[in-house]
């Protein structure tokens, strides 16, 4: 039976890039436990910002607790000497999510290198998907020695150029087929609503998954028109995605963990930090 969040308030997860731009992460937090919002999922940078040592003592003495950490990943890279920094830092996330508590770690796994910044250095997007396949099977072997499970998240195809290469669920689950085949929990999906809701194949992808594969859930929602590709996501509720139909058949394959608020909204990010907070808390009761 699909879970009525209205009765569920521990189930409700900030990723805290959400009120990035209103406060550092310390504040945010404090602000998260002044409402009972029990966890979050923290950004690398806010993070670091902040100091590893302090938020992972912070979370510890406020009773909070971790859906996931954002992120590892970008893998691909134009030489040897890229590939292997890209391995090095994928093994300090690792380590950073294992000191935070976190019950994984979410690649955004990277597409064509220098993309981001307006200047690929190769246009052969089969390679960067060989070179993601490669750096995950490389960092799962540190993973799985530490414990720490690495959830692949598919980004819509309107960002495979510059952020991740791997676009529908069907191909993050033919990775973790690829490189877990034994399903050990070792590797899995972070499914995001806005990324995956336009996805034919999404039923039966999700049935595939089923619980020991998907690893973390993210809700926002998709506005129309939609002004920017990557800061301009919509409040639940405020768009076309059918949240709850989506929620109902992840809860159908077995899932039963957090479901997470993750806005990147120059609106949203305009506003009060206690604005926001509390609309995310009561769309996530009626909508999501």
């Amino acid at each position: 039976m699909m879970r009525d969040l209205s009765c569920h308030p521990e189930l409700l997860s900030l990723n805290t890039a959400t009120v990035r731009k209103q406060a550092p992460l310390d504040a945010i937090i404090e602000a998260c436990v002044a409402r009972g919002i029990g966890l979050i999922d923290p950004w690398r940078d806010q993070v670091q910002a902040v100091g590893l040592e302090k938020i992972a003592r912070q979370i510890r003495d406020a009773g909070v607790k971790l859906s996931g950490y954002c992120r590892g990943g970008f893998f691909t890279a134009i030489d040897a000497v890229g590939l292997a920094a890209a391995l090095d830092d994928n093994r300090r996330a690792i380590d950073e999510a294992k000191t935070l508590g976190s019950p994984c770690l979410v690649l955004v796994v990277g597409a064509l290198p220098g993309a981001l910044t307006g200047a690929p250095a190769y246009r052969d997007i089969g390679l960067a998907r060989a070179q993601v396949r490669d750096g995950i099977a490389a960092s799962l072997d540190y993973a799985r020695s530490v414990g720490m499970p690495l959830a692949i998240e598919p980004l819509h195809p309107m960002q495979a150029a510059d952020r991740a290469c791997v676009n529908t669920l069907e191909q993050a689950l033919d990775l973790c087929d690829a490189l877990d085949p034994g399903r050990t929990g070792a590797l899995g999906v972070a499914l995001d609503a806005y990324h995956v809701w336009w996805d034919p194949k999404l039923a039966g992808q999700i049935a595939r998954a089923g619980a020991d594969r998907l690893l973390a859930y993210h809700v926002c929602d998709w506005l129309v028109p939609t002004r920017d590709l990557l800061n301009d996501r919509g409040m639940m509720g405020d768009g076309v995605i059918e949240l709850k139909k989506l929620r109902a058949m992840v809860e159908a394959a077995g899932y039963r963990g957090p479901v997470e608020v993750e806005l990147f909204s120059d609106a949203w990010w305009s506003k009060p930090m206690a604005d926001v907070l509390d609309t995310c808390i009561e769309r996530f009761k009626s909508v999501a």
